[in-house]
């Protein structure tokens, strides 16, 4: 088999590399994380206009291909720079509902403006007692005439503070918990009963909680079948997971190389503190589950991409390995540079904050290896 990347993907890959590397340095993404927007626009742009806004898209809506290992190849150049911008909320979550449920028009709507960069989206999916069951959905929509009118409450919506438009998963039909009455609708972030309140979560992303007090939206704003989108949400959630998961590898790299050259350079004793053994072995761990994670992480997507963009089994198997090697990495990187190692000074600590928030993004360790067990 040929894990080698392409020519198309080698310059993906060489292009994210080349401008992370040049324009992103940790400076810059401590004063975009402190700018009130929450991401920067003229960044966006810039990704926009380097076509990196069309990778999770189909072809025949004017995408890249929307092919997993395409997404995993970039995600890992954004890990290792730790970008904050809501590629993954805005496009692979909210973008890949439009485009896996929209219809036409919809899609023409919607899909360009998102691969222009002109539109920020985002999906509001968890509530307050959802955990991480998908199915658990109480924010209510009742048809009226022309309109569904929708009531509840959404938690931790990823980019939703700088969102235009959500893409809110509700229930049209059955109990809470059932899997079948769950429908997708497109709402005016800005729409009359939307209630929005606005957060900076630990890794420096935002994020928002919604209320939606009888909001009135037309039945055309539906995506999709009604009552039909649960397999729909699980195909995002599961993209999703698999692109957090190549941003954790690509994180856990620099975490790693980081510590390598620092233990190089910190003297105790009067020598190098990688002159001991302990730490040493300690740092051939840290190595091994990094090399575990990059292969896994190869693995899923190659499947995923086989299978026609779905293998939960593949990306639960992905989560569950990468979330034990980003909590021993993050915390031997912290522990072998002391403590500046928590200071916001050093981008050490940035680092294992965001991979320690991956660890819990769309399901932690634990419930995808309880899920790769049950699939």
């Amino acid at each position: 088999m040929d894990f080698s990347l392409n020519e198309e993907q080698q310059m993906l890959q060489d292009s994210v590399s080349k401008y992370v590397a040049q324009d992103y340095d940790f400076e810059t993404r401590k004063a975009i994380v402190a700018d009130s927007e929450g991401y920067s626009k003229t960044h966006w742009q810039n990704f926009a206009e380097l076509g990196w806004l069309t990778v999770p898209f189909l072809e025949e809506d004017g995408g890249f291909g929307d092919r997993a290992v395409d997404l995993t190849v970039m995600m890992q150049e954004f890990g290792k720079a730790i970008v904050v911008e809501p590629y993954i909320a805005s496009l692979v979550m909210a973008g890949g509902a439009v485009s896996a449920a929209g219809n036409a028009a919809q899609k023409e709507a919607i899909l360009g403006a998102l691969m222009e960069g002109s539109l920020q989206m985002a999906l509001a999916f968890a509530e307050p007692d959802s955990r991480y069951r998908l199915n658990h959905v109480a924010t209510t929509a009742t048809q009226s005439d022309s309109s569904y009118i929708i009531n509840g409450q959404k938690s931790v919506v990823l980019n939703g503070g700088a969102a235009q438009q959500l893409v809110v998963v509700v229930r049209t039909s059955g109990e809470v918990a059932d899997k079948s009455g769950i429908s997708l609708l497109l709402v005016d972030a800005n729409s009359k009963g939307v209630r929005k309140a606005a957060y900076r979560t630990v890794d420096g992303f935002n994020a928002a909680e919604f209320y939606f007090d009888n909001v009135e939206v037309s039945e055309t704003n539906l995506l999709g079948t009604e009552g039909e989108s649960l397999a729909v949400l699980e195909r995002v959630i599961d993209r999703a997971t698999l692109a957090v998961c190549a941003e954790a590898v690509g994180a856990m790299q620099v975490l790693l190389n980081k510590t390598v050259e620092y233990t190089k350079t910190r003297a105790q004793f009067g020598v190098p503190i990688s002159s001991f053994q302990a730490l040493q072995h300690r740092m051939a761990d840290m190595y091994i589950e990094y090399e575990l994670s990059q292969s896994i992480l190869l693995m899923a997507a190659m499947k995923v991409d086989a299978a026609d963009g779905y293998d939960p089994r593949a990306i639960s198997a992905a989560k569950s390995r990468i979330g034990k090697a980003a909590r021993l990495i993050g915390q031997e990187a912290v522990q072998l540079h002391g403590g500046v190692g928590v200071t916001d000074e050093l981008d050490v600590g940035h680092y294992f904050k965001r991979l320690t928030a991956i660890q819990f993004l769309f399901g932690s360790t634990d419930h995808h290896t309880r899920r790769f067990q049950q699939i």
